[in-house]
């Protein structure tokens, strides 16, 4: 896993089975993405994916680089509780209906975008498209969530963007994740505090990774609704 805006990197198996690491705290679900297969490099990371799958009893859901059928498939068949989808949302939304009515509701839109505009393929392409945009059309896909990114906060430990997230949850009507540039408890505080109501959460990456944040901490003061409109559909 990599902390976007320094390229660093952090093993797996220290943040799964490591001191203080999260296999004892893991609460409501964990993400794993898959930047290899995302920035289309011609390889992916499945097998690690399966040994995740295999090590933690939490709900996981997987994002980066799933852009066909089989990919999918696989994915689920390991255990994956939930795909998030970014690119073949915007190249190929047909196939992402199809997959829906194989597989159900299984799936999350990832939108990433800087300034409002959606990046694909690793964040590595402009999709031509705003955020709000791209929202707006995710239900007639089938898709049921949302995870909104601001890439440009990603990795940053700078602070969340609401107001965008709020956005691009607003223009979806969906249940909405963000996601990039929590750095702190008070991040924590500030979403929980102006998120519009249809934002159910955030991803924790970089700030748990080097301890700035106490996940079991965090719980405790913003209790995870098991009942949520996050893990409510059928597959979660």
């Amino acid at each position: 896993m990599r902390a976007a805006a320094e390229g660093k990197l952090y093993t797996h198996h220290k943040l799964l089975v490591g001191p203080g690491g999260m296999r004892a705290e893991l609460c409501a679900g964990r993400r794993t993405v898959d930047l290899d297969a995302a920035e289309g490099k011609g390889r992916d990371n499945l097998e690690v994916i399966r040994r995740i799958r295999a090590a933690v009893s939490c709900r996981l859901q997987v994002g980066g680089g799933v852009r066909s059928a089989d990919q999918a498939a696989r994915l689920l068949d390991f255990g994956v509780q939930r795909i998030i989808l970014g690119t073949v949302l915007i190249r190929s939304p047909a196939d992402v209906t199809a997959w829906v009515r194989v597989h159900g509701p299984r799936f999350a839109a990832g939108v990433d975008a800087a300034n409002g505009s959606v990046r694909v393929a690793g964040w590595m392409e402009d999709a031509g498209r705003k955020d709000t945009e791209v929202a707006a059309g995710l239900a007639a896909t089938g898709i049921r969530w949302l995870v909104y990114t601001n890439i440009e906060r990603d990795g940053t430990l700078a602070g969340p963007d609401i107001p965008r997230t709020n956005a691009a949850a607003r223009a979806a009507g969906l249940p909405t994740m963000l996601s990039g540039g929590i750095g702190s408890e008070h991040d924590v505080e500030q979403v929980a505090e102006s998120k519009d109501p249809l934002v159910a959460g955030l991803i924790l990456g970089k700030a748990l990774y080097e301890g700035r944040v106490e996940l079991a901490k965090l719980i405790r003061r913003f209790p995870q609704e098991g009942d949520s409109s996050w893990d409510s559909a059928e597959g979660a």
